[in-house]
């Protein structure tokens, strides 16, 4: 049974229709019949349906109304259908349900690609790797390294709490309708994140978005502004007259862990997560 519904601006959906870019995610993504799959905004089932000879089950999270129950009727018992958004979405309690880690899959809305990205991110304990579609310029920010245009929180993150590999383009003409810009999957590795990790998460996480909210200024007026003391600034091994773009995640995780005796005087740090 195929699966019909007019794209929907609102929801920013493109769908995948090329045969050959279907069958390419799927062999990259290689699922076992074993494993514990969510697929994020399945839309007409292009991974789906290929997903589905592969898999005994699958779990699904699809905002659209229309194509949430076009979905549920054409798979029945194979498909757990969440008809919510993915950021709302509890991730760590699907893994516990079945008793192991989640591996995700997704053609995302490139509207809300960061925010879907540090939800995942957040869940991490509870996500094996992730399979993405997204606008090649987010993309390229994940695999970015130091000293490019590329290179920011998103790029940190990325490496940080995974290993990212950005796999191949895809074609504006892939999609209907087709969108202004191309697009590229990328994989993110959960099981290999960054290691030695910082001491101390949410303060390595406060330095580098801190000092990236200060992106051309030096990493000392970005401390700064986060309230570090100037005395404490000079004990630092970081060269601070250096910029943030400039620092890598073994940089951001050393000079976080020699903060440690002054986390509670740095300000915390909110980003928009759209803007990251």
């Amino acid at each position: 049974m195929s699966i019909h519904s007019r794209p929907k601006k609102s929801l920013g959906q493109n769908f995948l229709h090329d045969a050959n870019v279907i069958q390419k995610i799927i062999r990259a993504f290689d699922a076992q019949p074993t494993e514990n799959v969510l697929e994020i905004g399945p839309g007409r089932g292009a991974l789906t349906s290929m997903l589905m000879e592969q898999l005994p089950h699958l779990t699904a999270v699809e905002l659209d109304n229309e194509l949430s129950a076009m979905l549920q009727i054409t798979y029945g018992d194979k498909l757990t259908l969440l008809h919510q958004d993915i950021l709302s979405v509890d991730l760590r309690a699907i893994a516990a349900e079945r008793g192991k880690k989640l591996r995700v899959i997704g053609n995302i809305p490139y509207n809300i690609t960061s925010p879907i990205l540090f939800h995942v991110i957040d869940t991490r304990d509870a996500v094996k790797d992730f399979m993405v579609m997204m606008q090649t310029e987010v993309a390229q920010r994940l695999v970015a390294k130091p000293r490019t245009k590329d290179y920011g929180i998103l790029s940190i993150f990325a490496q940080y709490y995974a290993a990212p590999r950005l796999l191949f383009g895809v074609s504006r003409n892939s999609f209907y309708p087709i969108p202004a810009v191309t697009s590229a999957v990328v994989t993110l590795n959960f099981d290999s994140p960054y290691s030695p990790a910082a001491e101390n998460d949410v303060l390595f996480r406060t330095i580098v978005r801190g000092t990236f909210g200060k992106r051309r200024k030096t990493i000392r007026n970005g401390l700064k502004s986060l309230n570090v003391p100037p005395d404490v600034l000079d004990t630092l091994s970081i060269n601070l007259e250096q910029r943030p773009e400039e620092l890598t995640v073994a940089d951001f995780v050393l000079l976080s862990n020699q903060l440690l005796s002054v986390a509670s005087l740095i300000t915390p740090v909110t980003t928009n997560e759209d803007n990251v």
